[in-house]
């Protein structure tokens, strides 16, 4: 009976791994894609005008 526990804890980490992937690719796209990808769009805008203002006087 050795053998069984000592597989019981990659097959449960096997079954969860297998339900995080199959959420992760039902919850891309849909009617949430343009949220993310605003919100993602909104965050490079914002690393972007940043990087181009360059150091503040309170950075030197």
């Amino acid at each position: 009976m050795d053998y069984v526990s000592a597989l019981v804890p990659p097959v449960v980490m096997a079954v969860f791994f297998v339900g995080l992937i199959v959420t992760i690719v039902k919850s891309q796209g849909g009617d949430k894609k343009a949220k993310e990808d605003a919100a993602v769009d909104a965050a490079i805008a914002r690393a972007e005008a940043a990087r181009q203002a360059g150091p503040r006087p309170s950075d030197i």
